[in-house]
């Protein structure tokens, strides 16, 4: 190529041109669009540009005219493939398909005492009356730990406690491949009762019912576990071949027999136990459901979900009657009912707990947002303590954090375990007893 020298002002200098001086004289000096040698033609298409002919209509999605067809699998190409599909979707629905091979172990020596009571019989020598509906006038700080549960291996994942009568409390603790959720004793020897292990990846949520009787686990193996707390026995499974995040019994004693259980395909589903039928599905969230927590004395559900809203839904009507959502909001994988019912605490994911109204208008309370701990990225459990002066919770530095209600201050925050405190529940019956569960697989009480 050449160009016309722009230093040379004389033009009659010897040579005016860079570059390949040869071909300029040869072309005189014209350019290339003067020589016509850019002229680049244009790419033909089939034309059809007749909108009224519907089948036939091409418009600017018509192919060129120079344009090859697809290249395809030769025939022995195309039987080798479809083997190789055949053969992975025969794998995956044979893991799919088989639910975990459940087992219980007790272990305790007896399942009875000499008067035929079962480990699940309310103890009433521990000096709190667990069977009282009526929280502790007032509640105090935690100080120091008292007891460590250390029959864990793997991963703490939460701890759920019985409201009724809060004498024994589930774990769950997993890698993703194997999980079990265990029994614990809160008073006396403070045991470990019984493990069941029935679920082939890790357990994501479980659920007493009002007695404390039977339990729901929820698992990423894509099903729902129905177990008899005493004898250890898998009573039914549940599955619509999705994840669930977050299952929950309706409180309603007549309604015992139902459950909500929040999918990764963004729906909720309610099963009925004596069917095994699906009974009703809401379906209006736009990601993952990760909590459902009931409201309004059991009238009412609220659910928050990956898509960053929260919803707040009639029983058995699949449609949300209010729906919460500002810009500024960040996905809440942790929420709790207070002990009076009027308040909602959220684990919202910019480090912050943010408490809405459980009471007809579900109204952020922006005086009441509790700050100070690090937990973006980990479902940390938030809980109250039965007075309702505190608020606690877990975060990812291992420590337990204690809010006062009124104030909002940070008051305390105990070192609890060396990783991740993903779990935190006040002791509904006691002043000043927080169970805390981490990723260091310990299980831990303060006092």
């Amino acid at each position: 190529g050449y160009a016309l020298d722009p230093s040379v002002d004389n033009p009659e200098a010897a040579t005016k041109y860079i570059g390949s001086v040869e071909e300029a004289e040869k072309n005189q000096g014209l350019t290339v669009f003067e020589t016509g040698q850019r002229k680049i033609e244009k790419r033909k298409k089939f034309k059809e540009n007749d909108a009224s002919n519907i089948d036939g209509f091409l418009g600017p999605w018509a192919k060129y005219v120079d344009e090859k067809e697809v290249a395809k699998p030769s025939e022995e190409e195309q039987k080798e493939l479809d083997e190789i599909t055949a053969k992975r979707q025969k794998r995956g629905k044979l893991e799919d398909d088989k639910p975990g091979e459940e087992k219980t172990i007790l272990h305790v020596k007896e399942m009875y005492d000499y008067q035929g009571r079962s480990y699940l019989h309310v103890p009433q020598d521990v000096g709190v009356n667990l069977r009282s509906t009526v929280p502790p006038e007032k509640c105090y700080l935690p100080k120091k730990q008292i007891h460590v549960w250390s029959g864990h291996t793997k991963v703490g994942m939460f701890v759920s406690i019985q409201h009724n009568s809060p004498f024994n409390f589930l774990s769950a603790a997993s890698n993703f491949y194997k999980t079990e959720e265990s029994l614990w004793e809160v008073y006396g020897d403070r045991r470990c009762l019984r493990t069941f292990i029935g679920h082939s990846k890790a357990v994501r949520d479980i659920c007493f019912n009002n007695a404390g009787t039977q339990f729901l686990s929820a698992a990423y193996d894509r099903y729902l576990k129905l177990w008899d707390t005493e004898t250890g026995q898998c009573i039914s499974r549940f599955t619509n071949r999705k994840v669930p995040y977050c299952v929950k019994f309706n409180p309603d004693e007549d309604k015992q027999n139902l459950f909500v259980a929040g999918m990764s395909d963004k729906k909720i589903v309610q099963w009925d136990i004596r069917t095994g039928e699906i009974v009703q599905e809401y379906d209006r969230h736009l990601g993952a459901v990760n909590t459902i927590v009931f409201v309004d004395e059991n009238r009412r559900f609220v659910s928050t979900s990956d898509d960053k809203s929260l919803r707040v839904w009639e029983w058995d009507i699949p449609v949300d009657f209010k729906y919460i959502a500002e810009p500024s909001m960040h996905s809440m994988p942790a929420v709790t009912l207070s002990p009076n019912g009027k308040w909602l605490a959220c684990q919202s994911m910019d480090n912050q707990i943010l408490i809405f109204g459980a009471q007809n208008r579900f109204r952020l309370n922006k005086k009441k947002i509790f700050k100070g701990h690090m937990v973006a990225g980990y479902a940390c459990q938030v809980d109250f303590s039965p007075d309702m002066s505190y608020v606690i919770s877990g975060d990812a530095d291992g420590k337990l954090n204690i809010w006062d209600w009124k104030t909002t201050k940070l008051y305390s925050r105990l070192k609890a375990h060396d990783k991740v405190c993903i779990g935190a529940v006040w002791h509904p019956h006691e002043t000043s007893k927080v169970i805390t569960c981490g990723w260091d697989g310990l299980i831990k009480l303060w006092d």
